[in-house]
């Protein structure tokens, strides 16, 4: 799969994918029609294997926390899970390939959920991964990376992860 392949390259570990969540209808809000997404990583969290480091979902439906309209994703601040959706990210796709430019937009919001699991927050820089998405623009926008400072925060995480 191209997310994981990516994730090990970008963060330089190993990874797995298998399934986790068969359903998500639990998280249903009836009246958003929309999927409530911290309910969703709790379960994802609790599902867990007890020798990941991290977990990610990635599902297919409308995401939402009560404070905002939607969301891409959701993680879990310096925890073990995180979560994105396709859903919205299929918005505008403008290339010939529309495909591979899905797959670039999750594992942009894969690589910031991440980083919110190694304890990383929303970033000013708008090129940084970590950089905060109002609009399906601003994805496109941001670059695959980490600016300087967040990077120095990830290597900060994973020599922290390195001595427990």
């Amino acid at each position: 799969m191209a997310v994981a392949e990516a994730v090990g390259v970008q963060f330089g570990v190993h990874t797995q994918t298998k399934k986790t969540l068969a359903d998500v209808e639990f998280a249903l809000d009836s009246e958003r029609n929309q999927y409530h997404s911290t309910r969703i990583l709790e379960a994802l969290q609790a599902y867990a294997p007890e020798q990941a480091g991290k977990i990610v979902a990635l599902v297919q439906v409308d995401l939402f926390i009560p404070i905002l309209t939607h969301v891409y994703g959701e993680a879990q601040l310096d925890g073990r899970a995180c979560m994105v959706s396709s859903h919205r990210l299929k918005e505008d796709l403008k290339t010939l390939d529309l495909e591979e430019e899905l797959t670039r937009r999750v594992i942009k919001e894969v690589y910031h959920e991440l980083g919110h699991t190694f304890g990383l927050l929303h970033c000013k820089d708008a090129s940084c991964i970590m950089h905060y998405c109002r609009s399906i623009r601003d994805v496109d926008r941001k670059s695959e990376s980490f600016c300087r400072y967040c990077k120095v925060l990830l290597q900060d995480a994973f020599k922290r992860i390195s001595r427990k």
